[in-house]
């Protein structure tokens, strides 16, 4: 090794541990935000449907520490309570496209001619619209409710996934150890999941982890709109909206599950920031 290439390697060594102590306090935060979420019930101070019309639209204080609502509800407990909602969803739907988007790219890339032909020129149909838009329209057909919300979210997001795994898997056909792997007489099952699987994962997962952030603020947009979680169910989005009038005399009300959103989307989408940085050896 010349004298002139270790303070490179160095460098680079440096800046890998810096990804990686990054990723794992962004990572750290997003699990600990994700298990808050799971046991929010034990989490709240009050019960987030108790109505107390003595304490209707009270200010902030010591026994409530974001005030509480219209109906004397505790604004903290709804908060915590709607962290379920509204981030489980969230990452049910981001699992859903990603597995069914991943799987549709991987059938066109494998199967080709017709199939792909036909499943391709379904996905330009769907991207063919405007997607918050087409959403909006399927979930006005399908009805209100947080299932709906996440099966229209669902339908336009799905295609950005098919594109990216038939495209990976197209490049890895070529490839010579995929040639080899074929001539050794493996199966098309165990090619796809010893081969294609592991080596596409990394960019799908990516570009789910940075997907987290934009599908929460679209759930949150659809219930802000009356497409999404139906009051009284806690939901930042429907939260949101049921108080938007309050806005100007308690903007506490409103206030406190937008910030909720704000921060939720701001860990994720630094996590996946940095697990980009960190998987893309030019971006280090």
């Amino acid at each position: 090794m010349s004298q002139s290439a270790a303070p490179t390697i160095r460098l680079q060594n440096v800046q890998k541990n810096t990804l990686q102590k990054k990723m794992y306090f962004f990572g750290g935060l997003a699990l600990l935000l994700v298990v808050a979420s799971f046991f929010s019930e034990q989490l709240c101070p009050y019960d987030p449907y108790m109505q107390d019309m003595s304490l209707t639209k009270a200010a902030p204080s010591a026994e409530h520490l974001l005030g509480t609502d219209r109906y004397g509800r505790d604004m903290l407990s709804r908060v915590i309570a709607g962290s379920k909602t509204s981030i489980f969803s969230t990452l049910l739907l981001v699992s859903f496209i990603t597995l069914f988007g991943s799987l549709i790219g991987i059938i066109c890339a494998w199967m080709g001619r017709k199939t792909d032909t036909v499943l391709m020129r379904l996905s330009d149909m769907f991207l063919a619209f405007p997607g918050l838009v087409f959403a909006l329209a399927v979930a006005a057909v399908l009805g209100g409710g947080v299932h709906n919300a996440i099966l229209a979210l669902a339908a336009i997001s799905w295609p950005k996934y098919a594109r990216l795994a038939r495209s990976q898997t197209l490049a890895l056909q070529a490839e010579p150890f995929m040639q080899a792997a074929k001539m050794a007489g493996s199966s098309t099952f165990k090619l796809i999941y010893k081969h294609v699987i592991p080596n596409i994962s990394g960019p799908i997962l990516v570009t789910a982890v940075l997907d987290i952030g934009t599908m929460m603020m679209e759930l949150a947009g659809l219930s802000f709109l009356g497409l999404g979680a139906k009051p009284p169910i806690p939901e930042w989005g429907s939260m949101m909206s049921d108080t938007r009038n309050l806005l100007p005399t308690q903007p506490w009300v409103t206030l406190a599950p937008g910030f909720a959103i704000f921060f939720s989307v701001m860990i994720f989408n630094l996590l996946g920031d940095t697990v980009r940085d960190y998987l893309d050896p030019k971006r280090r």
